[in-house]
């Protein structure tokens, strides 16, 4: 077999697809890219079982087979390489593979493609189609809250359901909660799931280099992700979502609005003096006022820090941890938040005051018992 293609073309899909190779491969073959050379089409694929991503890219050959290529080797070798035509030509005995530069051969040998793990097929799907940009605003304000606990597996990805009204992405990791609603993406009949971080993440990062309409469709065991000459597949998370709903208070009447990056850059420099065990700083409202403040006793380290903002409840102190209540401002993109506040021991809902239409962003950050 032989093709050539250009560098910065297949490099740019080798780096998209290669974050679906695990680094702790149970199969010596996925840590190699299958190449499935069709004509002047070449489909590239990488899997981890769990996980496969494949891309087509338009090549110059008249011939057809596969073959696996370890992929740090490949992906090494291309990076070194300033952009040029490649030729690549496969050894059908042997899977010796010969990589023709300009100025250079490089050698290395490859695997029987045909031992590549097939991927799951779309078989009794459902369908439904979403604009980019609103999935990469949706994947963006809830992967960050998903949970890391191998014991708690429904929380290892984020929550999707859909019907005729709407959709909805939620995740959490019990200390903090998203929930992320579009009314543009509908469905006919109600479907939920739970999909796993690694493929949201592996969406997102493919999803800045396409304006394309992505398509989802999904059954009882497999998702799938459709837009332009890139299909991802990712085996769904198989537990039961914790009842969300009944965690998000109702009668959050206190609101305190403030400038997002001026409470995100003082806060950064007051979370610096807090505890290293529980990055607790206070909050102290008063009217139209927020004092930040956090303290360090085992280092005597102290830090305070007041804002304007707009409040008129009653005066009230309540502890966070800074370093959820900096993921959450972080990921918001609103000039302004609002934070609903009810008692010191209730979870806090921040909200963005600005949201596009027919969207709607709820993130809620549990207290912490203040020290005394």
């Amino acid at each position: 077999m032989k093709f050539v293609v250009s560098r910065d073309v297949i490099l740019s899909e080798l780096n998209t697809l290669s974050g679906a190779i695990s680094t702790n491969s149970v199969l010596p073959i996925l840590e190699d890219f299958l190449f499935d050379i069709q004509g002047n089409d070449l489909m590239i694929s990488a899997s981890d079982l769990e996980t496969a991503m494949t891309s087509r890219i338009k090549i110059d050959s008249t011939d057809s087979g596969k073959v696996a290529i370890p992929a740090r080797i490949l992906l090494d070798t291309l990076k070194a390489l300033p952009d040029q035509p490649l030729e690549f030509n496969i050894n059908d005995n042997n899977l010796a593979i010969e990589i023709i530069t300009q100025n250079g051969h490089y050698k290395l040998t490859g695997e029987d493609g045909d031992e590549f793990p097939q991927t799951p097929s779309a078989e009794d799907t459902m369908e439904i189609s979403v604009e980019p940009a609103l999935l990469h605003r949706a994947i963006t304000n809830t992967l960050f809250a998903v949970g890391t606990d191998d014991l708690r597996p429904a929380m290892s990805g984020v929550f999707f359901s859909t019907d005729q009204n709407g959709t909805n992405f939620v995740a959490t990791d019990a200390h903090k909660l998203v929930k992320f609603s579009s009314g543009n993406v509908t469905s006919s009949q109600f479907s939920s799931f739970i999909l796993p971080k690694k493929a949201l993440g592996l969406v997102k990062n493919a999803l800045a280099k396409t304006n394309e309409e992505v398509h989802i469709s999904f059954n009882e065991k497999n998702a799938f992700f459709r837009f332009g000459q890139l299909q991802l597949s990712c085996r769904l998370i198989d537990a039961r979502f914790p009842d969300y709903n009944n965690v998000i208070p109702r009668n959050n009447e206190l609101d305190l609005t403030i400038n997002r990056s001026n409470f995100y850059n003082a806060l950064r420099r007051i979370a610096i003096y807090s505890s290293k065990s529980t990055y607790q700083v206070v909050l102290k409202l008063s009217q139209d006022t927020l004092e930040l403040s956090a303290e360090d006793i085992d280092f005597s380290n102290a830090a305070s820090e007041t804002l304007f903002c707009e409040y008129q409840g009653e005066p009230m102190d309540i502890a966070f941890n800074a370093k959820f209540l900096l993921e959450i401002l972080s990921v918001l993109d609103s000039e302004e938040i609002t934070l609903k506040l009810s008692t010191p021991t209730r979870a806090g809902i921040i909200v963005p005051t600005e949201m596009n239409e027919n969207e709607d962003i709820l993130m809620l950050i549990m207290p912490i018992m203040m020290n005394v």
